[in-house]
């Protein structure tokens, strides 16, 4: 008869505890960045960032954070997952406590792009570390807690921000980073075991260069599609060349006898279903978020803390959900719970169709809740799928697999949202610019956050530009809501036709990889 008892770690829940601490600095960051863009956009109060240098503050974090996390999962693998996360929180409170200080959008940029160095060691770590000191039997249940202290920083983050941008400089919003940081250092050094592969093969230098230059070329093209439009050489160019040369890290790994990444994972069915359920549904919410932030701050005219209270339903719905997304899966089946879980999120996002400037604030304080459930019910038992068709020793690249797939979700939501919010918004302004100053009309054209900044200085003429604005940033948002809702469904789709039913389980498929692992080793 098998043993009930589990085998992990005897203090994993206290481990569990300290990577909830370690996460949460790196998903403050993002959730926090987002309140503050009007902020930093300000010339007055900010750095006076264009619409451009806004996207390229965020995207040249998600620029190396996409690029490197492949390659951190596998040197997390073979150098020590606690070094590696010990490493990456040291980066990444360093680049904070500089981006705090920047004093051009320029330097934010560049050290953003430092804080995604160190998130690209800290996220895959996390996970890796938790597949390796929970049994089986108990690794969905704390992989829900882990993506519920998503939600939790998702919460803290917008309120927090909102506090000290009304109270302090812009910088301030980067410092929360610091403390949270030294308090990690700290908590893993006395509580986190150091675990590798203990029989670690030859490093793939080839695949581990194929895999950044393919990634970082990809995310690039996209950021540059995003900011130009996608049918400028630079982008359609830079996103070809990054496919072609991740097709070739493919077809590489699939010819060597020690791959990075051994291509067969993806014959798993579930494994598959579930990388693609989480890009899908990544894209559909970073994308509704950015515009969310925009519409909050600047067409409803609320505060930093106030809009970032609004983002508290999500994290509400995710905090509360998540940790219990394992005994519904157990339950009612990994296809039941994500396809209602991806229903759910489409509803909340088809919401945003109907919001205007005069909708009930608690509209959009439902669609987020609605949301949050929904993303509670998918995110876990997709990382478990992808965590559980790797042994122990390989978690880092299982956790490296899934952090990338949904970094680059939400670096295209981001470049295509914006792109559809911003051609709409350039198409539907009219002539509500027209007879302004050259610089002026230009910046009123460029974005919604330019028009606001042009109408406090033109007098009578700014309220009717700013009318225009917000409609023409309205409709554009209702064009990318389209989109989100598309996805998401996409993904729903994805979920109800290749996720396993109750009583079934991707472990046959598991243990036929596995089987050929041994056949492999005895040839």
């Amino acid at each position: 008869m098998e043993s009930t008892q589990s085998t992990g770690h005897p203090r994993r829940w206290a481990i569990l505890g300290v990577l909830v601490v370690s996460l949460l600095v790196v998903v403050l960051d993002n959730t926090v960045l987002n309140v503050a863009m009007s902020t930093i956009a300000n010339p007055e109060h900010g750095l006076g960032a264009t619409q451009s240098e806004l996207e390229w503050a965020i995207n040249s974090y998600t620029l190396v954070f996409a690029g490197l996390l492949f390659t951190a999962g596998i040197l997390a693998d073979r150098l020590g997952r606690r070094n590696t996360l010990i490493t990456g929180l040291v980066i990444f409170g360093a680049a904070s406590l500089f981006s705090a200080y920047a004093s051009s959008p320029e330097q934010l940029i560049a050290a953003r792009a430092v804080m995604g160095l160190g998130a690209a060691a800290v996220m895959p770590a996390t996970l890796s570390i938790i597949a390796n000191v929970f049994d089986p039997s108990e690794r969905a249940r704390a992989i829900g807690v882990w993506a519920g202290a998503v939600g939790l920083a998702v919460a803290v983050g917008p309120v927090l921000g909102g506090v000290l941008l009304e109270n302090f400089w812009w910088g301030s919003v980067f410092l929360i980073n610091v403390p949270i940081v030294v308090a990690g250092v700290v908590l893993v050094l006395v509580l986190v075991p150091e675990s590798k592969d203990p029989k670690p093969n030859r490093v793939d230098v080839p695949g581990v260069l194929l895999s950044i230059v393919g990634l970082t070329l990809l995310t690039y093209g996209v950021i540059k599609g995003g900011e130009d439009g996608f049918g400028e050489t630079a982008a359609w160019s830079t996103i070809t060349v990054g496919l072609l040369v991740l097709v070739g890290f493919v077809i590489f790994q699939s010819r060597i006898e020690f791959p990075s990444l051994d291509v067969r994972l993806f014959k798993i069915r579930q494994f598959s279903a579930s990388i693609g359920i989480l890009g899908l549904i990544f894209f559909a919410a970073m994308g509704s978020m950015f515009f969310g932030a925009f519409y909050l701050q600047l067409v409803r005219g609320y505060g930093p803390l106030a809009s970032g209270a609004l983002f508290v339903p999500f994290a509400v719905g995710q905090m509360v959900f998540a940790p219990l997304s394992a005994s519904m899966v157990k339950r009612f089946g990994p296809k039941a719970v994500s396809t209602a879980g991806l229903l759910l999120v489409s509803a909340g996002l088809s919401t945003w169709l109907l919001i205007g400037a005069e909708t009930p604030i608690w509209v959009v304080g439902v669609a987020f809740f609605v949301m949050g459930v929904g993303m509670a019910n998918v995110m876990p038992p997709a990382t478990e799928a992808i965590m559980s068709a790797l042994p122990r020793e390989k978690a880092g690249v299982g956790s490296a697999v899934s952090n990338t797939i949904r970094q680059l979700g939400g670096a295209l939501g981001v470049a295509v949202l914006g792109a559809v919010v911003s051609s709409a918004y350039r198409g539907h302004l009219g002539d509500a610019a027209a007879g302004l100053p050259p610089a002026a009309e230009e910046a009123a054209r460029e974005s919604v956050a330019g028009a606001y900044a042009v109408a406090a200085q033109a007098g009578p003429a700014g309220a009717e530009l700013l009318n225009q604005a917000n409609s023409a940033f309205i409709t554009g948002m209702h064009y990318a809501a389209v989109g989100t809702v598309a996805f998401a469904l996409l993904g729903t789709l994805v979920a109800a036709i290749w996720l396993p039913g109750k009583n079934r389980t991707a472990a046959p498929a598991v243990a036929r990889f596995e089987d050929q692992d041994l056949a492999l080793a005895d040839a």
